[in-house]
């Protein structure tokens, strides 16, 4: 189970104690929702806080890979990656200048 999935979780878990807890008190149904969301906002800022780490963790994991797939990706679109390059190996640089947009002198003829 991913760590989001464990820290969401436990956020709801917290929220239902306390509002269980809470449920006898003869208050207002939500002042009592309210003081459920306030108290376990501040329980799970220090129980949960290897949940967090973890969470944040996994999250800053996910941000890295992704701007490394996406500087890949800029890379290979702008011909700089050894395998986009491949075309040019061939030698035949009409191909190479067509897929850059570029019209060759033989075109006009």
């Amino acid at each position: 189970m991913s760590p989001g999935v464990k820290y969401t979780l436990g956020r709801l878990g917290l929220f239902l104690a306390v509002a269980l807890v809470l449920w006898p008190v003869p208050l207002n149904l939500f002042v009592k929702l309210m003081l459920a969301v306030i108290i376990s906002a501040a329980l799970a800022f220090f129980l949960l806080r290897g949940l967090r780490d973890q969470m944040a963790e996994q999250l800053s994991d996910n941000v890295t890979r992704r701007r490394t797939e996406k500087e890949k990706l800029r890379s290979a679109l702008a011909g700089d990656d050894q395998a986009a390059g491949s075309t040019s190996a061939t030698g035949d640089a009409s191909t190479d200048d067509a897929a850059a947009g570029k019209r060759s002198p033989d075109a006009d003829r």
